[in-house]
């Protein structure tokens, strides 16, 4: 048996229908976020891989234009952020990605050239870099030359020391209008679990930093013998 068209739409509006009706019946208590507002780590970035290097002041960047070589030109990003580009003037560059900045060139040109072809080399820049301090063997700045994760900075760093508290790994990120994101990581438990898929990857500017033991900040006032009394692993 066939079922009118507008009965078929009703049938399928029905769940949806219930659904508004069950959501403005039960209110989100005042205080309390909405799934949608509830923060992530992967709202947060952490979860973001090989993310897309922003240019920066002072950096150098080389123009070179695939059907109008006469136009090929290296500039350099000024301190407020704009590069002189020739027969054009001047168009921001700091913040922007390499494939956005190409397509801004591109435009600026279209009023000269017909459909100008950019690529952007750049020649010099910021390095990826980051931070570990704290409670390591080699505190400093090293460079981010390949796919890391914090256990790895923290090895290259000449690993922990033994006043080290490795439960409580804090990672200092970057983020968006100057705020700063922080995750505090259980290498501990990482690495006896060994279930490294939760290890976070490092990102450009990231910083790591091990903070020092309960025991070691104690251990001066204690007596010399009988330290193994408070030798206990969960303060670690």
């Amino acid at each position: 048996m066939r079922f009118p068209s507008f009965a078929v739409a009703v049938l399928l509006a029905a769940p949806a229908m219930l659904l508004a009706q069950s959501s403005e019946s039960s209110p989100v208590p005042a205080g309390q976020p909405r799934v949608s507002e509830v923060s992530t780590d992967t709202q947060l970035g952490f979860s973001e891989r090989a993310p897309r290097y922003h240019i920066r002041e002072s950096d150098s960047l080389a123009l070179q234009f695939a059907f109008t070589p006469e136009f090929n030109q290296t500039v350099e990003v000024q301190p407020d952020g704009y590069i002189t580009l020739k027969s054009v003037g001047t168009i921001i560059a700091a913040g922007l990605t390499v494939p956005e900045l190409t397509k801004s060139i591109e435009h600026a040109y279209a009023g000269i050239l017909h459909d100008p072809v950019v690529t952007i080399d750049l020649k010099d820049f910021d390095k990826p870099y980051f931070v570990v301090s704290g409670q390591v063997a080699k505190p400093g700045k090293y460079d981010l030359r390949s796919d890391l994760t914090v256990t790895e900075g923290v090895a290259l760093a000449g690993g922990f020391t033994e006043a080290s508290k490795h439960s409580q790994v804090v990672l200092f990120r970057p983020g968006a209008n100057g705020l700063t994101e922080v995750r505090v990581i259980n290498v501990k438990k990482l690495l006896r679990s060994h279930n490294l898929q939760e290890d976070v990857h490092l990102l450009p500017g990231d910083m790591i930093f091990v903070p020092q033991n309960r025991i070691s900040k104690i251990a001066r006032y204690l007596p010399t013998t009988g330290l193994g009394v408070y030798d206990n692993p969960a303060i670690y």
